[in-house]
């Protein structure tokens, strides 16, 4: 596969994975720094969320994704500030980390896995990729390793909220971000790999000559030939 760069590279979101630990971890320290008040933890917290979106607006990022998560620590806030409940400022991101999962393994059910969606999305390619058999199948086997990503959030998360442990809520959200997400690239792009034949042109070349429901069976019945490498594709 002549395929050089990685999903990080093809994907970036590094930035907008940091980003999004600063106001949770400003929640906390301003929290903490109240006397455990809600209303001063969300207040930094949204302070944080207005520098964060405006140096990403100044940076030429698009208004829509900077606005998306502002929002998002408005509505944390907002919950938090209603049950009184310093915990329910990470219920959103809990309740978001659920139907993440599910949408994801729903995706890859279905043949139209939400990975090989994004990726398509971001090389202009749509949904040429779902002609591709051999990238079809990949991007269903890496997908699968971004709802592993949102259930080990979900199992970290869920406990320390049913225990009210907020500083360690803060704690695991910032080293649930950026580090499980470049984890996640780094594996689901290895998954990739290994599933796509040896002579596979790469991501940003899908080979639209057959139709997305053949399989490798089809290809290795008689009067047909398997690709190069489809034997390490188990």
């Amino acid at each position: 596969m002549a395929e050089p760069e990685s999903l990080a590279e093809v994907l970036g979101g590094r930035r907008a994975a940091l980003d999004a630990t600063v106001p949770p971890v400003v929640f906390v320290g301003g929290w903490l720094a109240g006397g455990r008040s809600i209303w001063v933890g969300a207040g930094a917290a949204l302070v944080a969320a207005l520098v964060v979106a405006g140096m990403r607006l100044r940076q030429g990022d698009r208004p829509r994704a900077v606005l998306v998560g502002l929002l998002g620590v408005c509505v944390a806030a907002l919950v938090a500030l209603r049950t009184g409940r310093a915990e329910d400022f990470f219920l959103l991101q809990i309740v978001s980390n659920a139907a993440s999962a599910l949408l994801w393994a729903v995706s890859i059910v279905i043949r139209w896995p939400l990975l090989g969606l994004v990726v398509g999305a971001v090389l202009g390619q749509k949904t040429r990729w779902r002609r591709d058999p051999d990238l079809l199948r990949a991007y269903g086997r890496g997908s699968w390793i971004w709802v592993l990503q949102y259930v080990v959030r979900l199992a970290v998360f869920v406990p320390l909220w049913a225990a009210h442990a907020v500083v360690a809520l803060g704690v695991a959200r910032a080293v649930l971000t950026w580090p499980l997400v470049a984890a996640c690239l780094a594996v689901s792009w290895w998954v990739i790999r290994r599933s796509l034949p040896g002579d596979h042109p790469g991501l940003r070349h899908p080979r639209t000559g057959e139709p997305a429901t053949a399989t490798v069976a089809d290809r290795e019945a008689p009067g047909g030939s398997a690709p190069a490498g489809a034997d390490h594709l188990g």
